[in-house]
């Protein structure tokens, strides 16, 4: 996925990787990119899609947790080391870290949105979003980031909830939350809060990402 049309999880896992990891990500980025104009198409699909599925069914009752990801390694072994650790960082929250109480859960709107990033020709993606309805009718809105690393920090996570509260403005601001699954920490306008310079660092550190492709790409040329 080109680095100029990216979901949001990718471009905040790439944004705060170390520079050595950061460069062989976008070199990553640049011979996908390469390879897909080729007509090479990638194999394998979202890792991340049926795990996302099955914790959206835990959380609606539909299914247990455990038992979706035992499925799921049992048909493809190459998820045995990292939906465990999904499984238990999702279940670690929803059980013990959810301030939610309202039951019972049903599904709230579908929410996905592509966001024009302001002074960039630049496109962010925004899906998969956990939309939840409780039992008052308050829609909670949980945007998931799956990466192993780096750690969503408080920083990362207060520009991708200034995102998201641009980009879906038909929630309100305070229920929007980003929840990095693997440790089972959610973040929300109020914790930390935004200090109103987030559209700024954003801006910055991602036309540094563009402008490192760029360098990067006239080298692989």
């Amino acid at each position: 996925m080109a680095l100029d049309r990216i979901h949001l999880r990718k471009l905040l896992k790439i944004l705060f990787l170390a520079p050595n990891k950061r460069r062989s990500a976008i070199l990553s980025d640049i011979r996908e990119e390469i390879a897909r104009d080729a007509g090479i198409l990638s194999s394998g699909g979202d890792f991340y899609a049926p795990f996302w599925a099955d914790a959206r069914n835990h959380a609606f009752g539909i299914r247990d947790l455990h038992n979706s990801i035992d499925m799921r390694i049992a048909s493809n072994d190459r998820r045995r080391n990292l939906y465990p650790s999904l499984r238990d960082g999702f279940l670690l929250w929803w059980n013990d870290r959810r301030r939610w109480t309202n039951e019972p859960f049903h599904p709230g709107h579908s929410l996905k949105a592509h966001f024009s990033f302001p002074g960039l020709a630049a496109i962010v993606k925004i899906d998969s979003v956990l939309s939840v309805r409780d039992g008052l009718g308050t829609e909670h809105a949980v945007y998931p980031y799956f990466s192993p690393e780096p750690i969503l920090t408080e920083e990362a996570a207060r520009l991708g909830l200034w995102l998201l509260s641009r980009a879906l403005p038909s929630v309100p601001s305070n229920e929007v939350h980003i929840l990095d699954v693997i440790r089972g920490h959610a973040f929300a306008i109020d914790r930390p809060p935004l200090r109103g310079d987030e559209e700024e660092i954003f801006r910055y550190r991602y036309a540094q990402l563009l402008e490192e492709r760029a360098f990067l790409l006239e080298q692989y040329s």
